[in-house]
């Protein structure tokens, strides 16, 4: 299906809009997930924006480290500027809807940025496993343009991996079901809709997920393989901490998103929980993005200096 079959499919939809469910039948959860919500997009803002700012105006950032840093922060903003305010918006207000049109856009977009950012924590790995395997060669494997190359890659693989998966599920027919029992749309939340058999679009999905979870994670996990095995070589205690240091607050970033994503995606959808699926996809697009920014920035003395040279112009 091209683009304008697409559009047309989407504008002359019998369904002009979406019912998200959500928790609406829980007043006292969907008051406090609200909350919740709120105070993790204001917070996402702040941080990421922070992170973004300090790394663009200090020479001394100006590293293969804040350049992906700075990416991954400005996908984060995107990630929940995607997701959040329409979720505020249904959880305050009686009509919990969603158009047809903003509902694709929203999955195209959103399914996009966190393809991305699974490669681009992938990259990032990559970077600190240069930084601490190979610290005489390091600026020429991570040079700026290979920086940029890697940083591209994972945008357009991303977002390739979302066209694919989009239209796939736009095109099922859902027989007059409108109604998602989710925040937001979302591949497993929709696939449910549909009124045919939508084994061949679990297994795509299923498959793209290996491939844009697995791999990456794969990559990350032998990347830090290499990198304990060289920490573990270093003599002094300082030197051994240090290292450690620098890869930790990755690592961690890491945990957060992939255990919950991968929860997400590598099951059938059929056998989704009702409430433990909404609940994990609350905590990728929500609360993880919202840690990412303090995870960085909370043992990191580089930031801390550089804030206080912005802030205090030493």
């Amino acid at each position: 299906m091209n683009s304008d079959a697409l559009w047309k499919h989407l504008n002359q939809s019998e369904r002009g809009e979406f019912i998200l469910l959500g928790v609406a039948d829980r007043p006292r959860l969907e008051k406090l997930l609200s909350a919740v919500v709120l105070i993790c997009y204001t917070m996402t803002l702040l941080g990421n924006t922070t992170i973004i700012v300090v790394s663009r105006l200090d020479p001394r950032l100006h590293t293969p480290m804040y350049f992906f840093l700075s990416n991954l922060s400005f996908l984060d903003l995107c990630y929940t500027t995607s997701l959040g305010p329409q979720m505020l918006v249904n959880f305050w207000g009686k009509r919990k809807t969603i158009n047809y049109v903003a509902c694709a856009v929203q999955l195209y977009v959103s399914l996009g940025l966190g393809s991305t950012e699974c490669l681009l924590l992938a990259a990032m790995a990559y970077d600190r496993y240069a930084a601490v395997c190979q610290p005489l060669r390091y600026t020429t494997i991570m040079s700026h343009s290979i920086c940029f190359r890697m940083a591209a890659i994972s945008w357009i693989s991303g977002f390739s991996h979302s066209l694919v998966q989009t239209t796939m599920t736009l095109r099922l027919p859902l027989c007059g079901h409108n109604s998602i029992d989710h925040f937001f749309c979302e591949v497993p939340a929709l696939l449910k809709l549909a009124c045919v058999d939508t084994s061949v679009n679990e297994a795509v999905l299923l498959g793209s997920s290996v491939v844009i979870l697995l791999l990456p994670l794969s990559l990350i996990i032998v990347s830090y393989c290499y990198i304990t095995t060289a920490v573990l070589r270093i003599r002094s205690a300082e030197g051994r901490r240090k290292a450690f240091n620098t890869c930790a607050s990755h690592f961690t970033v890491v945990f957060l998103f992939y255990g919950s994503a991968i929860f997400s995606y590598l099951q059938p959808p059929s056998n989704y929980s009702r409430d433990q699926g909404k609940m994990m996809s609350l905590f990728y697009t929500m609360v993880a993005p919202m840690l990412n920014p303090l995870v960085y920035t909370l043992r990191n003395k580089e930031v801390h200096r550089a804030v206080k040279r912005l802030l205090f112009k030493e």
